[in-house]
């Protein structure tokens, strides 16, 4: 088992994070590439593939997740910790995201408690903002 799979408990084929690069209290960069064998590209705009949307706020949340456990930032409650979406604001999609490409998330913790964390992100594709939302997830502890 990798390193992300000890950090999320999502697997293929609804994992969008491969690396993290960096995380500690305030910040995570995490990376994932869309390869064209992704499960959704047959069904979505299969002529002109593209990521979609809530795939995209996906592979954030899942960043912010993985990227806080790695941090450290939950103290025990992490271990175990599981995360779900509760609400999604301040959504931008800027640019399309196709197969082959490499997503940057670069996620903001806005509060963190036992029982919530608030975060914000952006996906960038090189130095092109794809998308940016802010989000707040409930914790339970599994």
């Amino acid at each position: 088992m990798g390193e992300i799979e000890k950090l999320l408990p999502h697997r293929a084929p609804f994992l969008f994070v491969d690396e993290i690069v960096s995380a500690d209290k305030d910040t995570i960069v995490a990376k994932h590439v869309f390869t064209e064998k992704e499960f959704f590209f047959a069904g979505h705009f299969p002529e002109y593939p593209v990521v979609p949307g809530v795939i995209l706020i996906e592979t954030m949340a899942q960043s912010g997740g993985a990227g806080l456990k790695k941090s450290g930032a939950l103290g025990e409650l992490g271990e175990k910790a599981l995360f779900f979406l509760a609400s999604v604001d301040k959504v931008k999609f800027r640019r399309q995201v196709r197969p082959g490409e490499e997503v940057r998330s670069e996620i903001t913790n806005l509060r963190v408690s036992a029982k919530m964390i608030k975060q914000s992100g952006k996906a960038y594709v090189g130095d092109e903002l794809a998308a940016e939302a802010e989000w707040l997830c409930l914790v339970s502890n599994g």
